[in-house]
């Protein structure tokens, strides 16, 4: 499953794909298969990336169009 939301909100925060698999504590070609969706994104790391944009887990999943977690 591609999460565009997921690229969409790296580049608008100016952030690599090594940033973020950093601070994921794992690897870039991770990451970017994650974006590219051609493997499932854990959980913990949904939420982890969820808590760095400070969205929610549905908007970061596409399920929902607004950012706030409200």
């Amino acid at each position: 499953m591609i999460f565009e939301n997921i690229r969409n909100l790296r580049e608008d925060n100016d952030k690599t794909q090594n940033e973020l698999a950093e601070y994921l504590n794992i690897k870039q070609t991770t990451y970017s298969k994650y974006e590219l969706g051609k493997i499932n994104i854990p959980i913990e790391m949904l939420i982890k990336l969820a808590d760095f944009y400070d969205v929610s887990l549905d908007y970061l999943t596409g399920r929902d169009s607004r950012k706030n977690r409200t």
